[in-house]
């Protein structure tokens, strides 16, 4: 379809790849992963197999963080919130899809990022800028997810043995396992993982809501008298902007990791079926947060922990940690593979050995893997904090790549529409509204989680960086 004789196209039309212009600016119009003679087939993952790494990706966790950032919001504004973010993510993720139908040659969002820029009349090295502003941005973000995954993993194994070695042990531990299972080079090949890794994070989760539903009293709790459960539909008197934005922020990232499903359009069999792996996973994503969120704050009010799998006890926290460690695994390898295959990706593409088992091919893969997550493993020892990293993440990277990007995606592939029809103006000047709100996420993220970040230390809630303390609070005794 070409939008631009066609002012009616809108976000929810599809094009088509055969409706692609072949070149823009400097860049091929081809699919990354075009295999040649004797090749690696990359494009063998199915609608259902891609559906479910965007729901593993996704749901690992952001479900963990969901129910401590309710008590700062209380429960209508904290439910909004999760409405209103997982729709929002949707539709981004849906105009990504979208914009790297019609380019076949995108493969991360900075490749999307570049190409705007040149249909935008932008000068070459300005979109070039434009490009390696997006790459590090992807990078930074992907890595800084690489953490959180491996810091929860962390978390995890320290509260199955009762915290039996050094935090930092552990640590390493989890990214070398995590690490050489990400060196798996297709996302094909990760399926079984994937689904492994669902069921039993959704087993874990489901434990523990069933676990807080049973108990007299929120584990954490005082153990006998009365108690305040701190369960309310408003935010809590005294609430500030900069807590109540880092908590909200918490909810958008724990979905808006969108800029991660993009890549894997390149490794599926049919492109074109790429929206209903989208819709398939934010549907789940969305209501279960929703579901589980809401009746653990009902259940535990303020004395709900984060990760959310401490809530109802040592016991309980113990079981449903050891049943989540393999989602959790999942979680790491996933985020670990889509960081090092862009990285990948950037180095060999247009040679032979992308697609070829050369030894320049496994010498580069595994370089890329084991790098990827040793700087995560170092950034979850330098930063012990888990809900205000993920809060972090949501806000500063997934900010500008979640919502700005496709933002603009959606003027360039519909740019007639400001020149047209009154509806199709106000729908231009809503995706305007969606850019500023995309930079207000960025801005105000940033603050806010530098002041809760201060806050915390201030108040002595979180350890040192590199320490060997136990970072699951089991050595310290839940009731």
């Amino acid at each position: 379809m070409d939008t631009e004789k066609n002012p009616e196209y809108l976000a929810t039309n599809v094009p088509s790849s055969e409706d692609s212009v072949r070149r823009v600016g400097s860049i091929a119009d081809a699919e990354v992963f075009a295999t040649g003679e004797d090749g690696i087939e990359f494009r063998t993952v199915g609608w259902v197999r891609a559906a479910m790494f965007f729901t593993k990706m996704t749901f690992a966790t952001g479900v963990l963080a969901i129910p401590a950032a309710l008590y700062s919001l209380g429960a209508v504004a904290g439910a909004i919130f999760i409405v209103f973010w997982g729709g929002l993510n949707t539709y981004c993720a849906v105009i990504q899809g979208q914009f790297k139908l019609k380019y076949p040659s995108v493969h991360t969002v900075a490749d999307s990022s570049h190409i705007a820029a040149l249909e935008l009349g932008w000068s070459k090295k300005v979109a070039l800028l434009v490009k390696e502003i997006s790459e590090i941005a992807y990078l930074v973000t992907w890595v800084l997810v690489c953490g959180v995954a491996i810091l929860g993993l962390s978390i995890a194994l320290n509260a199955v043995s009762k915290h039996a070695t050094c935090t930092v042990t552990f640590g390493f531990i989890a990214y070398i396992c995590v690490s050489t299972i990400a060196t798996i080079p297709k996302i094909h090949q990760l399926g079984w993982i994937t689904w492994v890794g669902f069921i039993s994070i959704v087993a874990a989760v489901l434990i523990v809501v069933i676990a807080v539903t049973q108990l007299d009293r929120p584990a954490a709790a005082p153990p006998t008298g009365d108690f305040d459960l701190g369960f309310s539909a408003v935010p809590p008197a005294g609430t500030t902007f900069a807590t109540a934005w880092s908590m909200s922020l918490a909810i958008f990232s724990s979905s808006a990791n969108t800029s991660g499903f993009v890549p894997v359009i390149s490794e599926m069999r049919r492109p074109q079926d790429y929206f209903k792996s989208v819709y398939a996973c934010m549907a789940w994503i969305t209501s279960s947060y929703l579901a589980f969120s809401i009746t653990m704050y009902a259940y535990c009010g303020k004395w709900v922990s984060s990760p959310a799998l401490g809530s109802a006890g040592s016991t309980i926290k113990i079981i449903s940690y050891a049943i989540a460690i393999p989602g959790l695994v999942a979680g790491c390898v996933i985020a670990i593979h889509v960081a090092a295959k862009s990285i990948f990706v950037r180095i060999l593409r247009n040679t032979p050995h992308l697609t070829h088992r050369t030894r320049t091919h496994w010498a580069v893969w595994l370089s890329c893997t084991y790098g990827s997550g040793a700087i995560g493993w170092i950034i979850c020892e330098a930063i012990p904090f888990y809900g205000s990293l993920i809060s972090l993440v949501g806000g500063v990277g997934f900010g500008y790549l979640g919502v700005c990007v496709p933002a603009v995606l959606w003027m360039v592939l519909n740019r007639e529409q400001r020149r047209g029809t009154t509806l199709q103006k106000c729908l231009w000047y809503s995706h305007i509204a969606m850019l500023i709100l995309g930079f207000f996420i960025v801005i105000g993220g940033a603050y806010a989680n530098i002041v809760s970040i201060i806050n915390q230390y201030s108040a002595g809630q979180v350890g040192s960086a590199f320490s060997c303390l136990d970072n699951s609070n089991t050595i310290a005794g839940d009731s």
